[in-house]
């Protein structure tokens, strides 16, 4: 999954950003209300940490404008990721600067300084709003995984992965049975300037079929990638 860090501190968007690949998410930093604006319009992300002290404005500003508030973008096209998952994280811990958040559309505030893993935790939920699930595990048949551990269990059985494979197992799953794009999977699974090898999805799909069952991903020629819907139980594959 694709995140965006809005964060003009050089220092907390480093650290951010390597305790948000630690945990196998993409990430792309930007520390401007422009920049952030600029990345949102071109590239898919399945969620925002919004920092609200920005050189070129107040992050609420750039809420308000994401959210849309029943205008529309420059051409008359819809605003681009209007309910995208917000997290606002900002030094302004007064009850009405959460408040204020909140009521503006954000989906969780957090205060500076916080743990990083209170605020891993944070996107977990907000995702999983966001995906229409109570529980904290995904299951699918006989396939159990658990974002906030990165753990994957086939019929009871750990399955060790790899942390772009499970990146993308996650990305199937949220979607299913949504047809998902090669490149819709690359922008889900690689940030800018990350390096990424013409196959790569390919290669991917083929170590999660050789781990999880063959059946599990289905393949649509010269669309993309799709998990069927739980009532198309996949078989538990054979253990060599």
């Amino acid at each position: 999954m694709r995140i965006l860090v809005v964060e003009d501190d050089a220092g907390i968007a480093s650290g951010l950003t390597a305790s948000l690949r630690q945990a196998g998410y993409a990430v792309d930093a930007c520390g401007t209300l422009a920049a952030a604006w600029a990345s949102l319009c071109v590239e898919p992300f399945d969620a925002v940490l919004l920092d609200l002290g920005l050189p070129d404005g107040d992050g609420l500003d750039l809420l308000a404008r994401l959210r849309g508030l029943g205008q529309r973008s420059a051409g008359g096209t819809s605003m681009p990721h209007k309910d995208m998952p917000v997290l606002i994280m900002t030094a302004r811990d007064g009850v009405n600067d959460c408040i204020t958040g909140l009521d503006g559309g954000a989906d969780d505030y957090i205060v500076k300084p916080f743990d990083a893993n209170e605020l891993l935790a944070r996107l977990r939920a907000m995702l999983r709003r966001a995906a229409g699930r109570s529980k904290p595990v995904i299951e699918h048949g006989h396939l159990v995984l658990d974002p906030a551990t990165r753990s994957v269990e086939l019929a009871g059985q750990p399955v060790s992965l790899g942390g772009r494979e499970f990146a993308l197992l996650l990305t199937l799953l949220q979607a299913r049975p949504q047809v998902l794009s090669k490149s819709r999977l690359e922008s889900a699974l690689y940030g800018f300037g990350e390096a990424l090898e013409s196959n790569a999805i390919e290669v991917h799909v083929h170590h999660l079929r050789r781990k999880l069952g063959e059946s599990l991903i289905k393949t649509v020629r010269g669309v993309g990638y799709f998990i069927p819907r739980d009532d198309a139980t996949p078989p538990v594959p054979a253990r060599t």
